[in-house]
């Protein structure tokens, strides 16, 4: 069995492929896999730390304005495409898969379609709530789309092909109930704990309201417990919070990384993030209540799409970030903490939205495909 993943652009993108890889492995001893993405993408170092072969076509986007930077990097695109597509029929031609599947990026496009032309068997994931243009592109074409929630397939043109499978999550984010991962965090009361991360892409401004915000709960006394992952920003957070005259309180944790995420998701009470796919499928695989402030800085808005659909199912609060402050944060974090009933219908909600077991949805889904007849 030979399987090619293509995918590219950002972590979200490159996860959920990466987990169905492994897992198509572990099933079936001798398969073969090989990963497609764009020259010069974040997954040309991701997929290989992996263990995983990666091959890449050039590939660019698209950028809607007429301004005439815009106009040539678009035309260079069109250049692109012809040239794309050449080397995805010379992969395929290499490799043979029996199966192709995308899970967003640009890379998907040429090699997704090529194959579909060829009759192989082919499918993409989605993991953000409405499709990009890719996506949608392929949707046309592809035997299957899967798709992280419910409301996403109302996006698309051919509603018979979409699967909802949700979107693979780290076994690691269910290893502990909210009491273990507590008292392997060495938390003796039961103080609630507020969990807030900003990724690092336009997390400056963010990382300045949480230093505000910490700030805030510093002078009434630290009534929860706090760990904020500040990023490349932690200095700046560190510094600002001691010229704010905030001394140490045991209650706040300020770190620059949180290697141990899923310990310290597992104990939180309330989690303050983006709203990116990744993050979306875990608050929503283990059902932890959110307050989402969407990058303002990601293509198509994709993380307000994200954030909205929790926040309309009751999951989550959502704050555009034009809107938020330090002040803001602190009164919405001690207004959810002192409604519990009001924090345990977010948590249904999630739990109601999430498919926990979403990796084993997808690969019966691909396994499905494999055993029909070919084209």
């Amino acid at each position: 069995m030979k399987i090619l993943f293509t995918c590219g652009g950002t972590a979200g993108h490159v996860n959920p492929a990466v987990a169905l890889a492994q897992m198509f492995q572990e099933r079936n001893p001798g398969c073969e896999v090989l990963f497609v993405g764009a020259d010069g993408g974040m997954e040309t170092r991701l997929v290989p730390k992996e263990g995983y072969e990666i091959q890449t076509v050039t590939i660019t986007n698209f950028r809607r304005s007429m301004a005439p930077a815009a106009i040539g990097h678009n035309v260079k695109t069109l250049l692109n495409m012809n040239k794309s597509k050449k080397q995805a029929n010379a992969i395929l031609d290499a490799f043979q898969p029996d199966l192709v599947v995308g899970t967003g990026g640009y890379a998907s496009f040429p090699v997704v379609s090529a194959a579909a032309k060829r009759g192989i068997p082919t499918a993409v994931h989605e993991s953000n709530a409405v499709p990009g243009l890719t996506t949608k592109a392929l949707s046309k074409v592809v035997d299957v789309v899967m798709v992280g929630f419910e409301e996403s397939r109302s996006h698309y043109d051919t509603p018979e092909k979409v699967v909802v499978t949700g979107t693979p999550v780290r076994g690691d984010f269910f290893r502990y109930t909210r009491k273990e991962a507590r008292e392997k965090l060495g938390f003796a009361d039961d103080k609630p704990l507020v969990l807030s991360v900003w990724g690092s892409l336009g997390a400056e401004v963010m990382n300045r309201q949480m230093a505000q915000c910490i700030a805030l709960e510093c002078r009434d006394g630290a009534p929860f417990r706090h760990i904020h992952g500040a990023g490349r920003d932690y200095h700046a957070v560190v510094e600002e919070l001691r010229d704010s005259g905030v001394e140490k309180f045991p209650e706040i944790d300020v770190r620059e990384y949180i290697y141990d995420m899923p310990l310290v998701m597992a104990a939180a009470d309330l989690v303050l993030c983006r709203a990116g796919a990744s993050t979306i499928a875990e608050l929503t695989a283990i059902a932890r209540p959110a307050v989402l402030v969407p990058s303002p800085n990601v293509v198509a808005d994709h993380q307000t799409k994200n954030a909205r659909v929790l926040a309309n199912a009751g999951g989550a609060v959502l704050l555009p970030e034009g809107e938020s402050s330090g002040e803001k944060l602190y009164s919405l974090i001690t207004k959810l903490l002192g409604d519990g009933a009001r924090r345990e219908t977010m948590s249904r909600a999630l739990r109601d939205m999430g498919v926990p077991d979403a990796a084993e949805q997808i690969y019966k889904t691909l396994t499905g495909l494999l055993e029909k007849p070919a084209h």
